[in-house]
């Protein structure tokens, strides 16, 4: 099968983040890590040969336990050529042993995608042929990958092409999805669209991977109501959305500052059972302390905890905080105290010192000094105060004209010895 290779249009280097094509290794990355800073500090002539060495002691290629993605990332941020290298050594090992499993050759393709060079996804290709390993959709898919990562977008139409018109090698239902996704994360929704279409019209059916590029692609253009439109045609398929919709949608709804919708939303994520993650819950008390809502910061508090009992308490947590944020934000002491009382009752701490001194500005601002002495005795059983915290009681003391309470204060940042 021979493949016409044009010249790449510039796209931005975003895209090859987002382009869909999963390695099928397992695969850890402790070893990554030591390798990628060996091969750094090695030089350029030295790479290869540091490679075998490694391969030695693990007793062939096959036995390299480490992650490629993370090792090529890591040693491309520092110098692209060593990363090429890598792969080149890669390559020339899998030709040696003669290595047909087309599963392999895809993953390198991958991960020549993965550091945006097409010439050697390419290469690899081509060398692959010349050795007997006949391409396979899966392989051809990882190519077009490669390109679209890379900006060859012509190039990764032509791939397609050369699928369409082969008896063997048909484009697949990925296949769509991969120029679906692309489009969709370039903002490109006219394209998005019609590669969607396409897909529909050649006998396909969207996945889950088709509504997640067309959903994030949607709120990514701020075309809420597509969104809206693709994600009810995703539950009525039957398909449960998995959390970087869920997440979107979130974001869609917080950009749109729809507190209905929110509550909706998050009301049906809970009659399903489906998981609300931390990244979701950050978002949402993150709009909710921006626009001080505090009744539907209590009413997700209790939606949550009532639901599931055995909710995730860095998830409780961060609701628990972003109440007493507002609270001192709005000088409401008394909410504050409760909320903070609720909190610990529950196990549950501040998850920064940054949230106790907005507390403690709140108590100055209203000149509550008792209150505040009750307050500090409560919290240090819980937390401990880092230096910034004690200079603000400093602060704060002094200019109230407490210089008795300074000395204090003073002294006992000395006892505990904080830094």
């Amino acid at each position: 099968m021979v493949l016409v290779q044009s010249r790449g249009l510039s796209w931005p280097k975003r895209l090859h983040h987002t382009i869909w094509y999963h390695s099928s290794r397992t695969i850890t990355s402790n070893s990554s890590i030591h390798l990628a800073h060996r091969l750094i500090q090695e030089p350029i002539s030295g790479i290869k040969t540091a490679l075998d060495s490694e391969m030695a002691k693990k007793s062939g290629i096959g036995n390299l336990e480490f992650s490629w993605d993370s090792l090529l990332s890591s040693i491309h941020s520092s110098s692209p050529h060593k990363a090429q290298l890598v792969l080149e050594w890669r390559l020339e090992k899998l030709l040696k042993e003669s290595e047909k499993n087309c599963d392999t050759f895809s993953d390198l393709i991958h991960l020549c995608g993965k550091i945006q060079n097409a010439q050697a996804a390419m290469h690899v290709f081509t060398s692959m042929e010349n050795h007997g390993v006949k391409p396979t959709p899966i392989i051809l898919e990882a190519l077009i990958s490669a390109h679209l990562s890379s900006g060859n977008v012509i190039t990764a139409l032509g791939i397609f092409q050369t699928m369409q018109n082969s008896e063997d090698h048909k484009p697949t239902s990925h296949t769509y999805n991969l120029f679906i996704s692309a489009f969709a994360n370039l903002g490109n929704s006219k394209a998005m669209l019609a590669w969607y279409s396409a897909k529909m019209a050649s006998g396909f059916s969207a996945d889950l991977d088709t509504f997640e590029a067309l959903i994030l692609g949607s709120i990514t253009l701020k075309r809420f109501q597509d969104a809206d439109r693709f994600y009810g045609e995703m539950l009525a398929a039957e398909i449960e959305p998995n959390a970087s919709i869920l997440h979107g949608m979130f974001v869609g709804f917080c950009e749109q500052k729809d507190l209905v919708k929110i509550r909706g939303f998050l009301k049906g994520i809970l009659d399903h059972r489906w998981e609300i993650n931390g990244h979701m819950t950050e978002k949402l008390v993150g709009f909710y302390c921006e626009l001080e809502v505090v009744e539907q910061l209590e009413w997700m508090l209790v939606v949550l905890t009532e639901n599931n009992p055995n909710q995730d308490l860095d998830i409780v947590s961060q609701i628990h905080n972003g109440l007493i944020r507002v609270y001192a934000k709005l000088d409401r002491l008394d909410d504050v105290e409760y909320s903070v009382g609720r909190m610990l009752k529950q196990r549950v701490s501040f998850r920064s010192h940054k949230d106790v001194e907005k507390v403690l500005c709140s108590y100055f601002r209203k000149a509550a000094y008792d209150r505040l002495d009750v307050f500090l005795e409560f919290i240090k059983a819980s937390h401990k105060l880092p230096r910034s915290t004690y200079e603000l009681l400093v602060a704060g003391y002094r200019r109230a004209g407490l210089y008795k309470k300074v000395d204090l204060v003073i002294k006992d940042m000395e006892m505990v010895g904080t830094t």
